[in-house]
């Protein structure tokens, strides 16, 4: 689980959106603190920047005061009870001094970014101030921070603290500057000592740059920073198992006994709850719930309670065994294209039991006086003998008798907020029992209707699970389903399973299968969620999109959802499109070059729709850039740029284009001769591997016949096959060491997707490749996937089993997958539309959401002739190559 997506959900219902939107009350603007307020100071100019609100001094001609690009920066980090006055201490300061600075204008703001999956890089900064030169910079430092003696805050992980106050330093940029990373991605940049720019490190540890030298002033202070160790403790730490901006989780060994150990770390102020717990309020509050429910053989036992500097350390039993997540990949028989009976009937006996078992520990725990609070499948531990649990994680747990609300929680088992107490818990255990089958109740904080309809699903596919068991869950999850909640109280009547079940049914149940009237429903939906008054983005989709130029690109932004509304033979968004060329004259700063992830991709759509000066003038930008320092692959590197040049090139006639694709495959070519470098984990398939740079190999080798480049297509391709593995049952996936995927995006069937082109051209001596080709064919036909997506799900599979000539891809295989892509259906304005990454929300955009499903469904179901564009770009079926 992304913790990021669920910040992104607290703004709206359906959809992801940005935090700085949320209000507090849920109508009207949200609450700013009293400063922020205040009106801009005379020789000052401000400006509201997502989180920020910055304030610049301005010179006698009205123009922005000029200051140093890059430099050492001063964060301020305040807790809930101090930020006000912290922020009215630096304007007052700042504004008298003429230095510039900005500060988060809002309480919820600034309780978003201390929440406990809140970015570690960015944790506890409230204000940032920025000194013109070193000497400004100790200035500043000694008289704020003696205006600010005394102020607590978050401690800023980035940075060196300046004594004991709030107050923090690093060096970094203060212009956005931009560079092509050793990732080959646009990265914020600063200049290095020979005025190169390179990437500006924000990782979660104070770092000096190699040519960059610490200030005296501050070397006491970093001397200050090394001296708390973890040496003298009687346990040795061996690895962390977990990191949240409210700290670690450590297995260890008490070096006294040698008894296995878990350390769980809490940083004051940082790592808030819903409630504004800290984290160290939320471990004492851990350990008095252990200690109340110790000794019944569920919970891990206490063993110490320690201060070490200011964080604060609960020691606890290793439980032995593995979280119940882990065994979906082992045991779950959906993941196979037919699932044998027998293995169906086994796990449904070992899931009812384990369901059981996880009931009887709750019970025990209620027993004691408190509610668990965060059951879901991370935090039940399978023993050994894979048929004992137990629970782990009970910083959220509280006392039956205070009948409180959830303040931390899995998405999948987050209880609707009518729920109170011990009916917190009883919710959880009603999502498991459907999450044990099908592992997707994440749906449910958009529509808990949806567990009806799941629940179909499960006793369709599992035809052993008793009745009961499934109608009892739905009961309890749909439970003042469209009804103002009423209070919980003990007596209260229970709807019958039956009944509940039909009451909660979706409104909308739209077929995928069911051409073209899923289509008009889908593009509906689209075109419903538009929003051309935002500058932001205009189709909602994936958090992605609110990064540099997201909502432009075509993995999740405005150009992805023309270009499928253009392929399925949809009518023309005129304002969409209208939109989209506002938004490119110019382009924002910062956005990203490539085909899916910027602007080549943006390029390519708009020309297809007939707007090719404005293509045209994008690709030249492009080319203004350093863009042969971009990495290889499609998503945003050569490969996907080299496409769109080339295709400009076929379209325009211009030999420039011509010459730059050719000089792209060059260095792409190059690229594949050298060494593999070492690396713990080398990325393969369409978008990120080695597939990508074949497809363009591919390309500009039909379009040239040199041989030299379908020699390195064919290397490439199996540089990305040497990433694979074969699993048990014959699916070849990608191998990510801990995991491995199917998927179109980062898996093996989007390395199979560009096989299919090459064997067009490629000799294939010993089979490897069609052997090959079949393991991508048992991947893209599993019963079960996790999400609906094109790049990460379901629609994925549809297209390639849509475009595949691999033996075996038959149809009935491909509308398999279709009704099953009906599983994740969610409806938007009475209209037919699928949930992004994580399921928290719905999107719209190509890569995770609706416009995604819309192109692999036109791709299967639009008749010959009708949907000859429904494809990737550059990837059509093979047959219709141009």
């Amino acid at each position: 689980m992304d913790k990021r997506y669920e910040v992104y959900a607290l703004a709206d219902t359906h959809f992801y959106e940005t935090p700085d939107r949320l209000n507090a009350g849920g109508a009207g603007p949200a609450p700013l603190y009293d400063t922020a307020r205040r009106p801009v100071p005379e020789g000052w100019t401000s400006a509201r920047i997502g989180d920020w609100l910055t304030l610049t001094p301005l010179d006698a001609d009205g123009s922005p005061a000029p200051g140093p690009a890059q430099g050492w920066k001063i964060h301020a980090s305040a807790t809930r009870a101090n930020a006000e006055r912290i922020a009215a201490i630096v304007w007052d300061y700042c504004v008298a001094h003429r230095v510039p600075f900005k500060f988060v204008p809002g309480p919820h703001l600034l309780h978003l970014r201390n929440t406990k999956y809140a970015g570690r890089d960015t944790s506890g900064k409230f204000v940032t101030v920025y000194p013109a030169d070193e000497e400004q910079l100790h200035t500043v430092l000694r008289e704020l921070g003696a205006s600010l003696e005394g102020f607590e805050g978050p401690y800023i992980l980035t940075d060196l603290r300046w004594h004991e106050g709030p107050l923090y330093v690093r060096y970094g940029a203060f212009a956005r500057m931009f560079v092509v990373d050793d990732r080959g991605s646009l990265a914020p940049a600063v200049r290095d000592g020979g005025g190169n720019l390179v990437p500006d490190r924000r990782a979660p540890s104070f770092q000096v740059p190699p040519w960059v030298t610490l200030p005296a002033f501050l070397e006491p202070h970093l001397a200050a920073r090394n001296t708390t160790t973890v040496g003298e403790l009687p346990y040795r730490i061996e690895k962390a198992l977990h990191f949240s901006n409210g700290g670690g989780v450590y297995a260890g060994t008490d070096t006294r006994d040698g008894r296995k150990v878990v350390l769980k770390e809490g940083r004051p102020h940082a790592g808030l709850a819903s409630d504004g717990a800290d984290a160290i309020v939320r471990l004492e509050r851990e350990k008095r719930a252990l200690e109340a429910v110790s000794g019944t053989g569920v919970v891990p036992e206490v063993r110490d309670w320690f201060l070490l500097g200011d964080h604060r350390f609960l020691v606890m039993d290793l439980v032995p065994g593995r979280p119940l997540n882990s065994f979906f990949a082992e045991r779950h028989p959906l993941l196979s294209p037919d699932p044998d009976p027998a293995a169906v009937a086994a796990y449904t006996a070992w899931a009812v039991r384990i369901h059981r078992a996880v009931e009887q520990a709750v019970e025990r725990v209620h027993a004691r006086g408190i509610v668990f609070n965060d059951l879901h499948v991370f935090n039940i531990m399978v023993a050994p003998d894979e048929e004992s649990v137990h629970l782990i994680d009970f910083e959220a747990a509280a006392p039956a008798e205070e009948n409180g609300r959830q303040v931390v929680a899995h998405p999948g088992f987050f209880a609707p907020p009518d729920r109170r107490g011990a009916d917190v818990d009883r919710y959880a255990l009603a999502c498991l029992r459907l999450a044990l089958f099908l592992p997707v109740t994440t749906l449910f904080v958009v529509d808990r209707g949806k567990a009806a309809h799941l629940a179909e699903v499960i006793a369709e596919q599992f035809p052993d699970v008793p009745g009961a068991f499934l109608d009892e869950a739905v009961a309890e999850i749909t439970r003042n389903v469209g009804e103002a909640a009423p209070e919980p109280h003990e007596g209260a009547p229970v709807r019958s399973p039956r009944s509940a079940r039909v009451a909660s049914a979706p409104a909308l149940r739209v077929e995928p299968a069911d051409w073209p009237h899923s289509r008009d429903s889908m593009v509906k939906a689209i075109l419903a969620s538009a929003t051309p008054e935002r500058d932001d983005r205009l189709y909602p989709g994936d958090v992605a999109q609110f990064s540099d130029g997201g909502g432009l690109g075509l993995a999740h932004g405005a150009a992805g959802v023309l270009y499928a509304l253009r392929a399925t033979g949809a009518e023309r968004h005129d304002e969409g499109e209208r939109w989209l060329l506002d938004r490119t004259a110019p382009p924002p700063t910062g956005t990203p070059l490539g085909l899916y992830d910027g602007l080549a991709g943006v390029a390519h759509v708009l020309d297809l729709l007939g707007h090719r000066q404005r293509a045209l003038d994008l690709v030249d930008g492009i080319l203004r850039e350093r863009w042969q320092n971009l990495s290889s692959d499609l998503h945003g590197g050569l490969a996907g740029l080299g496409l769109v040049l080339a295709d400009l090139a076929r379209r325009t006639g211009e030999p420039e284009l011509r010459a730059r694709a050719a000089e792209a495959a060059d260095i792409v070519v190059r690229r594949l001769a050298e060494p593999v470098p070492d690396a713990p984990r080398r990325r393969a398939g369409l978008l990120r591997g080695a597939s990508g740079p074949a497809l363009f190999l591919l390309r500009q080798y039909e379009a040239t016949g040199d041989r030299a480049l379908l020699t390195a297509a064919d290397v490439a391709l199996r540089r990305d096959l040497a990433a694979c593995v074969q699993r048990e049952g014959g699916s070849l996936e990608v191998d990510e060491g801990w995991r491995t995927l199917p998927y179109l995006g980062d898996g093996s069937v989007g390395v199979g997707a560009v096989l299919d082109d090459g064997l067009v051209h490629l000799p294939d001596p010993g089979g490897q490749f069609e052997r090959a080709r079949a393991g991508v064919l048992t991947a893209a036909t599993s019963r079960f996937y996790a999400q609906p997506g094109l790049f990460q799900g379901r629609a994925g599979m549809i297209l390639h089993l849509a475009r595949t000539t691999a033996e075996g891809a038959t149809r009935a295989r491909l509308d398999e997958q279709i009704d099953a892509l009906g599983w994740f259906s969610m409806p938007y304005q009475g209209q037919l539309a699928f949930p992004g990454h994580q399921m928290m929300r719905l999107s719209m955009d190509l890569g995770t959401g609706t416009a995604g499903c819309l192109l692999a469904l036109a791709a299967a179901l639009a008749p010959d002739g009708t949907g000859a564009d429904a494809h990737l770009p550059f990837l059509p079926p093979p047959h219709r190559r141009p």
